[in-house]
């Protein structure tokens, strides 16, 4: 039986790709390298400063991640004061409402930065509804990498079997299925390029997860 839903965040609650990709390409420009398409797609559901990383190694660069970092975030955050494009993924608030009433323990598990979580909650008032935040860049490993899911599981004091992970990249979802979680994978327009052959359901809105449909997904495995 489901008792838990571990959400990641950008691109499955809130859409903040488009802000992540104008920060990142301020910052690309700001240091001079050319990103292409394939690079970066092949960051999604990583954290920031594990990009930056793979970034100096890639080109060489003579900086360190975290001025990289540094730079992302300076313009990630202004974006975030000012930029109109940032809102929640359409039928996301309705799921989470839906699986906080029906009993449902909810925890957030993202790449990305505590800070960034907190105000993403703050803006649109998802506090009540979640038991605890989870922030990849705090932990040693990023996602591909299990160890965020095996934490947030945990947290929520339920086996891994009574939990389910909602993903939209690739490495969220190879994180998922390493972690031995059921995991739902989310694929929408902000999620061009992701492998969803690890998912062990594929959907394009919310509506196709519903708490009654959802526990229909955990009978049937």
């Amino acid at each position: 039986m489901l008792k838990a839903v571990l959400f990641d965040m950008d691109g499955v609650i809130v859409d903040t790709e488009p802000l992540h990709r104008k920060a990142y390409y301020q910052m690309f420009n700001d240091v001079n390298i050319n990103v292409d398409d394939v690079l970066y797609e092949s960051f999604t559901g990583q954290s920031t400063i594990n990009i930056c990383k793979r970034l100096v190694d890639h080109f060489n660069l003579t900086v360190n991640p975290e001025h990289l970092v540094a730079i992302k975030r300076k313009h990630f955050k202004y974006l975030f004061e000012h930029d109109s494009d940032l809102t929640l993924i359409e039928g996301v608030l309705e799921r989470i409402k839906d699986y906080h009433a029906n009993g449902l323990k909810l925890v957030v598990a993202s790449s990305a930065s505590m800070p960034n979580i907190n105000r993403i909650f703050t803006r649109f008032e998802l506090n009540p509804f979640f038991i605890g935040k989870f922030s990849g860049a705090d932990l040693k490993k990023s996602k591909p990498h299990p160890e965020i899911f095996f934490k947030a599981a945990a947290h929520t004091g339920f086996k891994k079997s009574e939990c389910m992970v909602i993903e939209d990249s690739t490495n969220g979802i190879k994180a998922a299925h390493s972690a031995g979680i059921f995991c739902v994978g989310f694929k929408s327009e902000h999620s061009s390029g992701q492998d969803y052959t690890r998912a062990n359901v594929v959907i394009s809105h919310f509506d196709e997860i519903t708490y009654s449909k959802a526990q229909n997904f955990f009978k049937a495995v």
